[in-house]
């Protein structure tokens, strides 16, 4: 499996909560709509939780401030990832286009990824 990680910040004129709202609502749809265009397999967004709520756990790592969210995509093959058609491409701008409007893609770190079970089931 390939995944695919989006480290989201959001854009400056809008809160924590709008910018989650958003994607949760609005952006999530338009993936669900497109998954098997683009042969997603699975698709997790995950929420920041409330600013402030714990300060401790980055303060001990010195680690920088938080991202808004995380989105995760998997796909089964990078074959399955670069697969590239007219509809792909469509769809592929289209996500961009609606991404543009909440995510700060500058500050948006993103990157591809095979992941390694270190504890759980299938370790």
């Amino acid at each position: 499996m390939i995944k695919l990680t989006f480290c989201l910040v959001r854009l400056p004129h809008l809160s924590r909560e709008e910018f989650q709202r958003y994607w949760r609502e609005h952006h999530a749809p338009l993936v669900r709509a497109r998954a098997d265009i683009l042969r997603i397999q699975r698709y997790v967004q995950s929420h920041t939780l409330a600013e402030g709520e714990a300060p401790w756990l980055r303060a001990s790592r010195g680690a920088p401030e938080d991202f808004d969210g995380v989105a995760e995509l998997w796909w089964g093959s990078m074959a399955d990832f670069t697969h590239r058609s007219p509809e792909t491409i469509k769809a592929g701008a289209e996500l961009l286009a609606d991404e543009k409007t909440f995510i700060d893609l500058a500050r948006s770190p993103i990157f591809l990824s095979r992941g390694l079970e270190v504890v759980g089931d299938s370790a």
